[in-house]
């Protein structure tokens, strides 16, 4: 295959970057913006505003509260927050401490959670109060390592009477904090309260190649594995693609419904500080009232989501009304995006804003995107970003296919993670001799370098963006006293176009008593299945059968069950 071909279809000016640009640390990278732009707006949240000077302070606060406790480079904190200003601080703080951020979903089950802490060896954890009442005091005496926990509140940033008024009416989750055999345990507002730690930046000798996150993904199979990524990795990813956007330093405003405890929010939020944009913070994605209310208010020029998200946004009234004049771009990523509802967002925000992106946990995580300002073409990821390459190759061979064939991606560039977290043999499988990441997933590329996704050779359902591992959850419901097999597709979901639901096909036990109504049976196995599961995975339709259709080699054929599906 020729060359970077695909160099062609870039917008005009844009090639390779020097690579000694992203030899530096996150922490270091990001000093000039805070000194250069300390009185500009930062965070917004629900009406309070952060300037980037009070960022920079509370976060260095954070910072040496964790050195205060003993945290030394490396150790990694937990954060398990939504999209609150505590995230942002928490983050950055623990970067700046040298330490390792590992964002842990909140929507995690509490046996979810505890393999993930225990996995990545958390030193802290900051959580939730809500959570922390709910979940965290359950699985506490099973996570020895864990030393010192931080607990916020959705209503921490908020004016006292909001937060009263949000409490009252049941808006703000909550729960009792209260203190914990061997552990320090913090309220967030005393971890960063003046005078309880110093405000200024501490000093840790951190380098290019230090580990900045170890974000959880399932990988190219379905059990959950710590991606490490360096803080090289994520200063080159930020550096290549507000190159190839053609961001300018202080320009922006931002706003994203991804939380950040995915890689996708992580990134945005990384991206917004370093080039010292504003961001419009949003905890609850699904609010599309607060969504147009903050665009109405902030006029943000970017807004980065997920295709489920902007179909909220399509179908409410409010978003179609507003003045969409100052937004220049709409990024979506994570799942795929009907073209007709691709079509009617550019109808209501203008033709040309929407663009679409390839990338996972394992690259930092952007790979492959949608020109700035040239052809974009609807359905089509995009093409590979500066100083990444890549070629599809015939899983079964090993060999690259021709072009406008499908074959699986395989990508190499500086955003390439370090390898899975004390996984050496899965980090093996899927990163070759080369430096060639093995993404599981099957694309085919015109002749103008643009790809396509057309099959995932990985075995997963995307729900509303998040990824369920059929092969994980469908082991966690065969522990159902009434389950023999279990099989987890995905099926369209009418409500959100480009969103699947999650169905599951059961065969049940022979001389399992049940009295015959199938429908409670179901109920109680989604009750089993809830208690256990993320909510994204919890399976929405179950079907039971007599017996399950099997491949020749006596698997369950999940194609054919899709088919009948």
């Amino acid at each position: 295959m020729q060359e970077k071909f695909w160099k062609k279809s870039y917008d005009e000016g844009l090639d390779d970057l020097d690579p000694k640009l992203w030899e530096i640390t996150y922490v270091e990278a990001t000093r000039p913006i805070f000194e250069k732009y300390k009185n500009k707006l930062a965070l917004a949240y629900m009406g309070t505003e952060i300037t980037f000077a009070e960022l920079d302070r509370y976060s260095n606060q954070f910072a040496n509260m964790l050195l205060s406790n003993g945290f030394k480079k490396g150790d990694v904190v937990g954060i398990n927050l939504p999209n609150i200003p505590e995230y942002v601080i928490a983050w950055l703080g623990t970067l700046k401490a040298g330490c390792v951020v590992s964002g842990v979903s909140p929507l995690l089950s509490s046996e979810e959670m505890e393999f993930q802490l225990k996995d990545v060896n958390a030193k802290g954890l900051v959580t939730l109060d809500a959570i922390f009442a709910g979940r965290l005091v359950n699985i506490v005496s099973n996570l020895p390592e864990l030393r010192t926990v931080v607990a916020a509140s959705v209503g921490g940033f908020l004016p006292g009477i909001k937060r009263v008024l949000g409490k009252l009416l049941g808006k703000i989750p909550k729960g009792k904090v209260t203190p914990l055999a061997g552990k320090v345990v913090y309220n967030f507002g005393d971890a960063i309260k003046e005078g309880n730690f110093s405000a200024e930046l501490p000093l840790v000798d951190l380098t290019p190649d230090d580990i900045a996150y170890i974000q959880y993904t399932g990988g190219t199979t379905g059990t959950p594995k710590g991606a490490m990524i360096s803080h090289r990795n994520a200063v080159s990813n930020t550096v290549v693609v507000t190159a190839w956007l053609e961001w300018g330093e202080g320009k922006g405003v931002a706003l994203s419904g991804f939380p950040f405890f995915h890689i996708a929010g992580l990134f945005f939020n990384q991206g917004c500080i370093y080039y010292g944009w504003p961001q419009i913070l949003i905890p609850n994605p699904r609010d599309v009232n607060h969504i147009c209310a903050e665009i109405a208010k902030y006029k943000p020029t970017a807004l980065v989501n997920v295709p489920s998200l902007y179909q909220l946004l399509i179908a409410d009234p409010k978003f179609k009304a507003l003045d969409h004049s100052r937004l220049e771009i709409c990024v979506s990523a994570a799942s795929p995006f009907p073209e007709d509802a691709q079509k009617e967002l550019e109808s209501i925000v203008g033709e040309g804003k929407l663009l679409e992106a390839y990338g996972m946990t394992e690259t930092s995580p952007i790979t492959v995107m949608n020109p700035s300002k040239g052809k974009k073409k609807l359905g089509s990821i995009g093409l590979p970003v500066l100083n990444t390459d890549i070629k599809l190759v015939d899983p079964a061979t090993g060999k690259e296919v021709n072009l406008g064939e499908p074959g699986e991606i395989w990508v190499k560039g500086p955003q390439v993670m370090v390898g899975y977290y004390n996984k050496p043999e899965e980090t093996k499988k899927v990163i070759d001799e080369q430096g060639y990441m093995h993404t599981g997933d099957v694309a085919v590329q015109d002749e103008e370098g643009y790809l396509r996704i057309v099959d995932r050779t990985k075995d997963m359902i995307i729900v509303g963006g998040f990824k369920v591992f059929s092969k994980k959850v469908e082991e966690v419901l065969t522990e159902h006293p009434a389950v023999e097999m279990i099989a987890f597709v995905g099926v369209a979901n009418p409500e959100r176009p480009g969103s699947e639901i999650v169905k599951a096909f059961v065969t049940i036990k022979p001389g399992y008593e049940f009295d015959g109504d199938e429908e409670a049976l179901k109920g109680d196995i989604i009750r089993f299945a809830q208690e256990k599961l993320a909510p994204y995975e919890v399976p929405k339709v179950i079907e039971i059968r007599k017996e399950l259709p099997l491949t020749a080699i006596g698997k369950v054929d999940k194609k054919q069950l899709r088919k009948e599906a």
